[in-house]
């Protein structure tokens, strides 16, 4: 029998198998998912946003919802509706796409913000309201939205403060000459799909969450990140610094990190590794906010 941590691992090659040579796209989203956030894929069309969240459905036993965001798209076709049944005389409720544990949001800027929001709500309370009534979402409650960049045409940036809410944002990029020749050979991408099996559950993902928070932080590391925390919001760096719940995040990422790198304990290069898909979507500076980030990076010394 697997354990745990084999299990999170069979899950990770899996994927692998699917989206051929983006290990660092796959990393960071089992990093989201086993940290307990949410995952924004920002990408041109047809690189594997959409095929990477249907991979990690069925190599999950897990329900799964799809939402297409269009510009007509109402909040209620997110949430669901009551709808007055005339045999009941009774209005019944028919839940959206969101009562799924895994929820791929596709393309979410081509919605109007109304929408958007909607979804978001939902993120951010793990609940949603409907006729004055609330409901409680499926846990573990995980979303995947992709967007085009935002000089396509039809889209709708997401604010800052709604960005806020997705733990990590990544990108996945074309794939190199062996991956793609897979791809071209349907030996990886779309054409695996239906060959997948699930190697994991929610009750595995759960077990590492709990191994995860059980990893060793010190007080050296701690302050060097309060260190960066500061200093993100003297001005100098960024005009918009790293919030608490930003920071929060960060160190829970590292945390996963860590442990996917089978470690015991988290190190300032696991902070290092996840800074950028971690922040870059979150802090707004003068400037371009990944090469601000980075100059913060550096200008802060690693505890020795």
């Amino acid at each position: 029998m697997k354990t745990g941590d084999e299990k999170i691992r069979a899950l990770q090659d899996q994927l692998a198998s699917v989206l051929a040579g983006k290990d660092d796209a796959i990393r960071e989203l089992l990093i989201t998912l086993l940290a307990g956030g949410h995952l924004l894929i920002e990408d041109v069309p047809g690189v594997g946003k959409t095929t990477l969240a249907h991979a990690l459905a069925n190599s999950l036993q897990s329900d799964f919802g799809r939402i297409q965001f269009t510009a007509d798209l109402l909040p209620a076709d997110i949430v669901g509706v009551e709808i007055f049944d005339p045999l009941k005389q009774q209005f019944v409720f028919h839940p959206g796409a969101v009562f799924n544990h895994i929820v791929l949001a596709d393309e979410i800027n081509r919605a109007t913000p109304k929408a958007q929001s909607a979804l978001l709500e939902a993120m951010a309370e793990g609940q949603v309201t409907i006729e004055r009534q609330t409901r409680q979402l499926p846990q573990p409650f995980f979303v995947i939205a992709t967007q085009n960049p935002r000089e396509h045409m039809g889209t709708f940036p997401l604010p800052e403060s709604q960005l806020d809410r997705f733990f990590m944002r990544i990108s996945i990029g074309y794939p190199d000459r062996e991956a793609e020749r897979k791809v071209l050979l349907d030996e990886a991408g779309q054409g695996r799909l239906s060959g997948l099996r699930a190697v994991a559950d929610w009750d595995d993902i759960m077990a590492a969450r709990q191994a995860i928070a059980e990893l060793h932080v010190s007080e050296l590391l701690l302050d060097y990140l309060l260190k960066l925390l500061q200093e993100s919001r003297n001005g100098e760096w960024l005009k918009q610094g790293i919030s608490p719940r930003a920071g929060h995040d960060l160190i829970n990422a590292a945390r996963v990190q860590a442990w996917l790198a089978g470690q015991s304990y988290v190190t300032a290069a696991d902070i290092q590794r996840v800074w950028l898909p971690c922040l870059a979507h979150r802090v707004v500076a003068v400037g371009d906010s990944r090469e601000a980030l980075i100059a913060l990076l550096e200008s802060v010394a690693v505890p020795a």
